[in-house]
């Protein structure tokens, strides 16, 4: 691996358990070169800084190249700039502006700023709400092909309540919001529950979770169907600080329903076809 760094941030999932930092990474699938890559855009927040780590690997997630850019508040200068690598003898530029960028508590930015991956004189990926200052910056124009957000995976921490956003494909600028709570605790004479909601409705209530903690459910949000897988073991049986896996697959209209029961593993993070949300919510006690 070749690596490129503005600062040293953490930007490393495996790194969550030790650094207690909440971790957002998109996945997006380009062409560079006539060939299929991924390009991993991570966001991440601890107590002392927000850091953005941009990496470049093929298909198979072999060749990666790491871009990565540390947001310490009295840094200024770092947070717009641009950083040139090499990828197979192919130039690769990522320009990023992230001066007046607003988080609003959340580990990505929610508005005001950009991060571009140009190839050839292409913006081969652009993400972020300032387009056009990110093609007069870079010069260059939009690729023909246009990137395939492939899955986001997020780590957030919490004692009960973990809150996440998913955007379903036909609705290009709106979020929906997803909270999950956990009740109660094996025991005290009470069983624990489950519930989640999104954009505050509730959407799924499992009782006797000590006995339900893998499975899955169909919802209905809008006029998407959205499978949702849940494996929250190590939050009932496991000591110590530990994390459940909520999984949330849109599944596109012609595609026929699927059965019920306990199916977590028919989705996996590797699978490029559709998209998913990986959630990884870290208890704390």
């Amino acid at each position: 691996m070749q690596e490129e760094h503005v600062g040293v941030p953490a930007c490393d999932p495996t790194a969550v358990t030790r650094s207690g930092q909440s971790v957002f990474m998109s996945v997006f699938q380009t062409k560079i070169a006539d060939q299929c890559r991924l390009i991993t855009v991570t966001w991440c927040k601890n107590l002392l800084l927000n850091g953005l780590s941009v990496s470049v690997s093929g298909p198979e997630g072999e060749n990666q190249y790491t871009c990565k850019v540390e947001l310490k508040p009295w840094y200024f200068w770092r947070k717009q700039g641009s950083k040139h690598f090499d990828i197979d003898g192919l130039a690769v530029d990522v320009f990023w502006d992230l001066k007046a960028a607003k988080f609003n508590g959340e580990t990505e930015p929610s508005s005001e700023y950009y991060v571009a991956v140009v190839y050839n004189k292409e913006v081969v990926l652009l993400v972020g709400d300032l387009k056009k200052d990110a093609y007069r910056k870079t010069g260059c124009r939009p690729a023909l092909t246009d990137p395939i957000l492939v899955s986001r995976k997020e780590h957030v921490f919490g004692r009960k309540r973990f809150c996440s956003r998913i955007k379903l494909e036909h609705e290009k600028s709106k979020f929906h919001e997803i909270s999950i709570e956990c009740k109660n605790k094996i025991g005290n004479g009470v069983e624990p529950e489950m519930e989640m909601r999104i954009d505050n409705q509730l959407v799924l209530h499992v009782k006797h979770l000590q006995w339900k903690f893998r499975g899955n459910e169909s919802l209905q949000v809008n006029q998407t169907r959205v499978e949702v897988y849940w494996d929250v073991h190590d939050w009932l049986f496991s000591p110590g600080l530990r994390h459940a896996l909520f999984i949330f697959k849109p599944v596109p209209s012609s595609s026929s329903p699927k059965g019920g029961g306990d199916s977590s593993e028919r989705v996996s993070p590797g699978d490029s076809a559709e998209f998913c949300l990986f959630l990884y919510a870290w208890k704390i006690e």
